[in-house]
């Protein structure tokens, strides 16, 4: 490629990523054989007075904004993750991935500003988890749900209350964090560390009071985050599951079988709470979410450990007093309040007729 169609190709995506800006977009998808597409309040877009991407164009696209030390690799691997710094106020988490012979990229927006709870409709009650010193806490759903940003939102109320060490360990560093009250480390997985359970096993030796945790991906990973959380640490990490029993299950599996009652009354003892998340189309435009938090309670960590997860979402429904909160009722919530349509709200229902009930 020559240096003016890597630079043509640079200032291509420099006007795609202002695009995705202006019109308010979350993601920016490109492929060969068809225009730009951008993902608006939760809709595919496709940029048609953009020209239909050839295989050339993505392919230069995708050489002009990684990094060397990542393209390198992406020959083996076919697919890179990276982030590429748009303006001094946005970035994007890029992943670069083959189709059908072709390069393609999925990028996804992050902004500069970490909002708050309120600004992100989140539950107040979320505050309660950024005062813990031990243990840990989950936020998960599907892919493209919001779970980095709710993190986000986690890590900066603890940088802006608490004088802690926070060493966050990412695939790629998505939001940047300025030290406000806490120490703040951010370590980028095939740059900072080969790989999320050598940096969560390097954290120990850091004097580190909380971990961020991108993304539990395999069995090393949750086994040094558990042992982590049990030893005078605060995690805080995504996993891509559907609730909180789900989350439970899906942990506990990850270990060989004649572990897994160990690993049971660990996770009993460890776990602070596991939040659900979906973002669902408002009315008047953008994303709202709903939501279901389970706060692990004697009666929580007794199921946990009798491995009769099956009954968690039964105690959710029992314990709004205590401050759990259930997706259905969250849901209905949104209807009652003219924030989403009946017809989203049941496409998110864990249960239609429990949520019928609710509204």
């Amino acid at each position: 490629m020559s240096a003016n169609g890597e630079s043509g190709a640079a200032a291509h995506i420099k006007e795609l990523c202002d695009i995705v800006i202006r019109e308010g977009g979350s993601d920016l998808h490109l492929s060969a054989g068809s225009p730009p597409i951008v993902r608006i309040s939760g809709a595919l877009v496709p940029l048609l007075q953009q020209k239909v991407l050839t295989a050339a164009d993505t392919e230069a696209m995708l050489k002009a904004i990684a990094p060397e030390h990542r393209l390198k690799v992406f020959p083996d691997t076919q697919s890179i993750d990276f982030s590429y710094a748009h303006t001094e106020d946005a970035r994007f988490r890029v992943n670069g991935f083959i189709v059908q012979g072709s390069v393609a990229m999925a990028m996804r927006l992050i902004p500069h500003e970490i909002r708050s709870f309120s600004k992100l409709n989140l539950p107040p009650i979320l505050e309660v988890f950024t005062q813990r010193t031990q243990g840990f806490f989950l936020v998960v759903g599907p892919v493209g749900q919001g779970k980095s940003t709710t993190l986000a939102a986690m890590i900066d109320r603890i940088n802006e209350t608490r004088a802690e060490h926070i060493v966050t360990i990412e695939d790629p560093v998505e939001y940047i964090f300025d030290p406000k009250k806490s120490l703040i480390h951010q370590r980028e997985i095939h740059i900072d560390a080969p790989d999320f359970h050598a940096a969560l096993e390097s954290a120990f030796r850091e004097d580190v009071n909380v971990i961020m945790v991108g993304e539990m991906r395999d069995y090393e990973t949750i086994s040094s985050a558990v042992t982590a959380a049990e030893t005078g640490h605060y995690v805080v990490s995504t996993l891509h599951t559907n609730n909180a029993a789900q989350t439970i299950d899906r942990i506990i599996d990850m270990f060989p079988s004649e572990q897994q009652s160990q690993v049971r009354v660990q996770l009993a003892g460890s776990l602070a709470g596991i939040f659900s998340q979906r973002l669902i189309p408002r009315i008047a435009g953008g994303l709202v979410p709903a939501y279901e938090l389970l706060i692990n309670n004697n009666a929580v960590a007794n199921l946990i450990r009798e491995g009769r997860t099956h009954e968690i979402g039964t105690i959710i429904q029992t314990s709004s007093q205590e401050g759990m909160v259930d997706m259905d009722r969250s849901l209905a919530e949104l209807v009652r309040k003219g924030e989403v349509t009946i017809d989203h709200a049941y496409q998110h229902a864990s249960d239609p007729k429990t949520f019928e009930r609710y509204l």
